[in-house]
């Protein structure tokens, strides 16, 4: 398939176009250089010259606190960007994979959140990418909308590198304990959606490594695994509340989503997040 990538360099993108690649697809990778997704006269002309079968939009604004302050840019990103995809890929007949997020939910359920639940975002991160998902609904009529949660991988910065460098520099971190939710692995997460976009089984979906943790039982995972591994962690770490650490934008307390659509759907779910971290680790130890 000829697939038109958004967001290209970012943590997910990366590893979208590389996997594509390798399995023989005919990949257009669009950074920030390559694609203004914010101007969409340039939309309509790069997705109008380049005729993809599917346009997998990864770009978005993912700077949580900072959009709490920084509220037109992340809507001008979010939404206006998700829109101007949208309706290039609809005036093209191109399908549309849209990357959304757990923060779409309020966090206050304590059963896990399916597909079609009422979402009620908290944060300006959270309604702008629920205003994405909205349009893209509402513009594309071949669409999959993928939520997902607490991504790390190779590329870029997230929590699993962050506390692997901390965990070699210090005795002791406190890390939250009552927030929970199911760590992604980016590799997992393409796969999935390489499945998926051959389909036409559209809608929304929620995409994660199967299972839940808090954050200091990711922590305790991470350092278990990478020990095994022979990376030298002294750090032991303490759980603490939200609380403790104060942050400018609302973290949802349960973030762990049902994944409803894949098993109804019939696709293969993702592995288990335990399983998933094991296999980056062992990647980034090997290179």
């Amino acid at each position: 398939m000829k697939a038109l990538v958004t967001g290209a360099t970012g943590q997910l993108g990366t590893d979208v176009v590389t996997i594509l690649c390798s399995k023989g697809h005919d990949v257009l990778a669009c950074g920030r250089k390559e694609l203004d997704i914010t101007d969409i006269a340039q939309c309509h002309q790069l997705i109008g010259q380049f005729q993809p079968d599917v346009v997998i939009h990864c770009a978005a604004y993912t700077a949580v606190d900072a959009a709490e302050t920084d509220i037109d840019g992340a809507y001008k990103v979010n939404t206006v960007g998700t829109r101007n995809i949208a309706v290039a890929a609809e005036s093209n007949g191109s399908k549309l994979i849209y990357i959304s997020t757990d923060y779409v939910f309020d966090g206050t359920s304590e059963d896990s959140y399916q597909e079609y639940d009422n979402t009620n975002p908290k944060s300006i991160y959270g309604k702008s990418k629920r205003a994405g998902e909205v349009l893209v609904q509402s513009l594309s009529s071949r669409y999959f909308i993928v939520r997902t949660s607490w991504v790390y991988g190779a590329h870029g910065n997230n929590f699993v590198k962050t506390m692997l460098r901390l965990g070699q520099d210090k005795s002791s971190l406190k890390v939250v304990h009552d927030q929970k939710g199911s760590p992604t692995y980016t590799v997992d997460l393409t796969n999935f959606l390489l499945e998926l976009m051959p389909t036409e089984k559209y809608g929304v979906y929620h995409a994660s490594n199967s299972g839940a943790c808090t954050w200091y039982e990711f922590t305790q995972a991470i350092f278990e695994e990478a020990r095994k591994l022979g990376i030298s962690i002294i750090a032991e770490p303490e759980p603490c509340s939200t609380d403790e650490f104060p942050r400018p934008a609302h973290r949802p307390t349960n973030s762990v989503m049902d994944h409803l659509s894949i098993r109804t759907n019939g696709f293969q779910d993702l592995q288990p997040w335990r399983e998933g971290l094991k296999h980056f680790l062992i990647e980034t130890t090997a290179k």
